[in-house]
């Protein structure tokens, strides 16, 4: 007998990749309630008769969130029990979702999660970078300018940094991460997490976005970029590199300065041209 309580607003997550991943209690919760908001009904529909789900679909994505929450809060008031997911992983993290948590919560109504799997944390604990305080930011923007100054900000950030990217830029933000947080910085990108081409890189930034320039294959998939947070040698690299940048500006321009000062030190060229 299902232990699905009625009026309640299961917050599920899904397999990232591999569909055996979803846990015995999302079986049970999925089967268990009236109706499962899913943000791509075609997307999700195979895992859920993979598992035997016979439970109604209704689609809740980007484009028709603010108006299906709504109807779904009514839906929950009335005594029905609604099951949220994503295409993958756990809802709301960089998904759909959020609005309708918190609908439902500003309503009275009670909001359950089943945990399950998440790309950032399942890459993060692959990485081999420090995991004791992280950042997750989700999507860089995806134009060059902004997505350039965010990582400029983000530049002296000590907690490792955790990205999802899109397979047709992840070769560009690696590049733009390297000139942003400087060649040597420690980072993994993972891809295809739980699936058949699963892959994790770990290189200092130079030469991981060297190597996926280079490779069509690692521009392919779901992507993770993780990136170690800024620690002591940094900090003493863009001093010595602050020091060797002050010497030679006396001498050239500062662009020039900045790249033979970048290139001696080993710290960012932007990082010293811009202070």
């Amino acid at each position: 007998m299902s232990q699905v309580q009625p009026g309640c607003l299961w917050v599920v997550a899904t397999p990232i990749g591999n569909r055996d991943d979803l846990s015995a209690r999302a079986v049970e919760t999925l089967r268990g309630v009236a109706v499962i908001a899913a943000e791509d009904t075609r997307h999700s529909r195979p895992l859920l008769l993979h598992h035997n789900i016979a439970t109604p679909l209704l689609a809740l994505h980007e484009h028709n969130e603010r108006e299906a929450v709504d109807a779904i809060v009514r839906r929950l008031l009335g005594g029905e029990s609604v099951a949220l997911i994503s295409d993958a992983g756990t809802p709301l993290v960089s998904d759909p979702g959020f609005r309708l948590v918190r609908a439902a919560r500003a309503a009275g109504i009670r909001c359950i999660p089943v945990p399950g799997a998440c790309a950032a944390i399942a890459a993060l604990s692959v990485a081999g970078l420090p995991s004791d305080r992280f950042v997750f930011e989700g999507f860089l923007p995806p134009k060059a300018a902004a997505r350039q100054a965010r990582l400029r900000e983000l530049a002296g950030e000590a907690r490792t940094l955790i990205f999802y990217e899109s397979s047709h830029r992840v070769a560009e933000s690696l590049a733009d991460m390297r000139d942003a947080f400087g060649a040597p910085r420690e980072a993994v990108l993972a891809r295809e997490l739980t699936k058949l081409f699963e892959t994790v890189l770990g290189e200092p930034l130079g030469e991981l976005a060297a190597r996926v320039a280079a490779d069509p294959d690692q521009q392919r998939g779901e992507c993770v970029i993780l990136v170690a947070g800024r620690g002591e040698e940094a900090d003493a690299r863009l001093a010595e590199g602050q020091r060797v940048f002050a010497i030679l500006r006396e001498e050239l321009p500062p662009a020039k300065a900045a790249k033979l000062a970048a290139a001696i030190s080993g710290a960012p060229r932007k990082a010293l041209y811009q202070g």
